[in-house]
């Protein structure tokens, strides 16, 4: 039977320590809170995050990199969607990752991936990701097995440089269950403002339902550290959803506001002395 979440916030940190399985975490998991509360602390998680990023943007310093990653329908497009209403859109960008062209299959798997990480001071979502290779790459079986479990050290190691060239390393794994997976789907077809979402693939997944859990059980316990750890997000309500992505991202840039507030202070003092300079010449001539 399915469980809540042991949990200090609402996405739980997967650190590599301890192996979860997703069939014993309860997607529908809300941490007790009503949908009323829940939109009231967005709002409050979204006035932060907009002085959040605005500052990571101005001392340039640090690049933010968003990954969301779950099944069809669980979320990954509502979840930017509510990220990108508190951001300055001249700053981020959202990069999906859909079946590699000619060109992307011509290199590694992480060359297209290397080449969309944001630069410093902008921040990028990932709308699926790297991990798709030891997703459905595994469960399609489009590599032999020795190439995609091979795969997780080199996304681990890929992770690390990430993480050590400052780049702030977000990763969410959005967990639906197989009957509100079924239900968005079916919703979909009747209403024609998400018809463009239709798409026959979708329902090839159902039945392979089983082998992308284990999948995604072996990608959260391979590829997790502490250093790089995942965030597992109770997907079923959608409300919650962004409340526990929102809080995450907050949580994660909090701590450097002092750094990117005493950057900035330096940035104004040196272009004021600049500037006085040039005022001291202004006048002497």
């Amino acid at each position: 039977m399915a469980r809540a979440l042991d949990r200090e916030n609402y996405a739980r940190r997967l650190d590599g320590s301890k192996r979860i399985v997703l069939d014993e975490i309860d997607p529908a998991d809300t941490a007790g809170v009503g949908k009323d509360e829940a939109l009231e602390q967005i709002e409050r998680f979204g006035t932060e995050l907009s002085e959040l990023e605005n500052l990571l943007t101005y001392a340039g310093t640090h690049a933010l990199l968003v990954v969301l990653q779950g099944r069809d329908a669980s979320g990954k497009d509502g979840s930017i969607r509510k990220i990108l209403e508190y951001t300055n859109v001249q700053n981020a960008y959202v990069k999906p990752f859909k079946v590699p062209t000619e060109e992307e299959r011509a290199h590694d798997f992480l060359w297209r991936v290397h080449a969309a990480v944001p630069r410093h001071g902008y921040m990028a979502l990932f709308n699926r990701s790297h991990y798709e290779d030891v997703l459905a790459a595994r469960v399609h079986r489009l590599v032999p097995e020795h190439v995609w479990r091979a795969r997780y050290d080199h996304i681990n190691d890929f992770e690390r440089l990430l993480v050590q060239s400052n780049v702030i390393l977000l990763k969410f794994c959005l967990h639906i269950s197989r009957d509100e997976q079924y239900g968005r789907l079916r919703a979909r077809e009747k209403d024609p403002r998400t018809a463009w979402k239709l798409n026959p693939e979708d329902w090839r997944e159902i039945p392979l339902w089983d082998e992308m859990t284990l999948a995604y059980d072996d990608m959260l316990a391979r590829c997790a550290t502490p250093s790089t750890p995942w965030y597992l997000v109770p997907a079923d309500k959608k409300w919650f959803r962004n409340l526990a992505v929102m809080e995450r991202l907050v949580l994660t840039l909090r701590p450097y506001r002092k750094v990117w507030l005493e950057t900035l202070r330096k940035m104004g003092k040196s272009a004021m002395k600049e500037i006085r300079a040039l005022r001291a010449q202004a006048k002497r001539k």
